[in-house]
């Protein structure tokens, strides 16, 4: 996430909304592909060389656990060990499957501080909430960054399944000398000088006019994220580690759920990197309490922003008005008076079976969580974006380059933008072919199973199987701070 110099008041302007995160989770039945002979299935279910314990690193939310609780559950059944390392507070977000939980136990990891942590991400713009909500991810990483050795070595861990936003997952699987795959749970952060910053709802534009306007991006983005940055250089050179920043990224694989239909075109990828498709468990069925005969809009803002009671009201106004129900999904954000007082009589829960219940509803009107934006585009759904931080910007310029969603702006939403943009979607048929175009290719990507065989193949070619522990190169300990 860091390249150049500094750029002009206007594109820092334009990242107010910035920073990596947010989420949701379906066991796909495997698709084969002319990639090879044999399925992921029979990969997956093939004797394992060597049985690894894999450490999953990742930040502390539900749009990056449960992808990779998913993932992991595939390699358990591949015959590895997997174990999601963090905060203890950390256990709640982890679904009951077979991947194991295991605290930090590190006195800095005290209760708590994930609450914290989300207060921050649940204002993550202006000129206040960006940088302090940026401080308290470099705080995370160097709590990782000071407990993970220590945490592997007592687990016994050989090798890490590292999400690309965290940098402490890759920088401490090199300190302790272990093999790690990169896993990409939102939009491929690698940088090109034709591709926007991940964060920036920009369109593609690979003309020198585009590239320059990158350029001005991306060293506002570094400028921003140089807490992150600095802090993870500083333990680089402290384990005698070179600190640039492409060390971050695994040269066995880097694994993405992102299908390659939905990201900007790329021209330098790396030979390790893949595309995919979602990383889902089973859910149960959505069990809906009351059909009133009218069509279903699914309605979401995820986890984190779940607390907009009006921009909800909005949604379901909008839904009621093209003659629609809305099935609004509030993550724990609205008191239960709040949701009880949404118009257009909708239904409203915290959580909803996410992929059992899509399939029912005629298009969504999402934030642009990257999980959700998956889960909609696999079942074929017509999409209104409405992004509000984060990545969602960028992931609703790439909906919309595809033709698979209209775009408005919160401003927009609360100014009764959404009905004619929600007509729009279910009333014009290019929008639901472009998102069942996509629910063809995610399907034929073969999901978790696929992803799960392609990481044990990576790290069965890496033929230096330890436990972690130190690199003996630094002569630090495995926890130094």
């Amino acid at each position: 996430m860091s390249d150049a110099g500094v750029g002009d008041k206007r594109v820092a302007r334009l990242f107010v909304r910035l920073c990596p995160l947010n989420g949701a989770i379906v066991c796909r039945p495997h698709t084969d592909t002319s990639r090879s002979n044999k399925t992921a299935t029979e990969r997956s279910t093939e004797l394992t060389v060597k049985r690894r314990h894999i450490a999953i690193i990742a930040p502390p939310t539900a749009g990056h656990i449960n992808p990779l609780a998913a993932l992991g559950t595939s390699l358990v059944e591949a015959g590895h060990r997997a174990t999601i390392i963090h905060m203890a507070d950390v256990a709640s977000l982890v679904p009951d499957c077979s991947v194991d939980f295991a605290a930090l136990d590190h006195p800095a990891d005290c209760q708590g501080l994930l609450a914290e942590y989300y207060r921050r991400l649940s204002q993550p713009s202006g000129p206040v909430g960006l940088p302090r909500m940026i401080r308290g991810t470099a705080s995370m990483t160097e709590l990782l960054l000071k407990a993970l050795p220590t945490a592997m070595a007592r687990l016994r861990v050989d090798a890490v399944l590292a999400d690309s936003v965290e940098p402490a997952g890759a920088l401490v699987a090199r300190h302790l000398r272990l093999p790690f795959v990169t896993a990409v749970t939102g939009l491929p952060l690698l940088r090109e000088p034709a591709v926007p910053p991940p964060f920036l709802g920009w369109a593609y534009r690979p003309d020198a006019v585009g590239r320059n306007r990158n350029s001005g991006g991306y060293a506002v983005s570094d400028l921003l994220m140089r807490p992150i940055s600095t802090m993870v250089s500083t333990y680089a050179r402290r384990w005698a580690l070179d600190p640039h920043p492409r060390h971050q990224w695994s040269a066995l694989l880097q694994i993405a759920q992102c299908p390659v239909g939905l990201d900007f075109p790329r021209l330098a990828l790396p030979a390790s990197f893949r595309y995919g498709g979602p990383w889902r468990r089973d859910e149960p069925d959505a069990i809906l309490p009351e059909n009133d005969g009218r069509p279903l809009i699914f309605c979401s803002l995820g986890s984190l922003q779940g607390a907009r009671r009006s921009l909800f009201a909005a949604m379901t106004t909008a839904c009621a008005a093209v003659g629609a129900r809305a099935v609004v999904a509030h993550g724990g954000g609205l008191s239960d008076r709040e949701a009880q007082s949404l118009p257009g009589r909708p239904l409203v829960r915290a959580f909803w079976s996410q992929t059992r219940v899509l399939p029912l509803c005629s298009a969504a009107i999402l934030h642009g969580g990257f999980n959700t934006v998956l889960d909609a585009l696999a079942a074929g759904l017509p999409i209104v974006a409405v992004p509000l931080a984060f990545e969602q910007p960028a992931t609703a310029a790439r909906l919309k380059r595809i033709g698979a969603a209209r775009v408005v702006s919160a401003a927009e939403a609360g100014n009764g933008g959404l009905e004619p943009a929600l007509r729009t979607v279910l009333r014009e048929p290019q929008y639901r072919r472009a998102s069942r175009l996509l629910a063809t290719d995610m399907a034929g990507a073969g999901g978790a199973a696929e992803a799960a065989a392609m990481v044990d193949a990576a790290l069965r070619s890496d033929s230096d199987l330890r436990p972690a522990g130190p690199n003996p190169s630094d002569g630090k300990a495995a926890c130094a701070a």
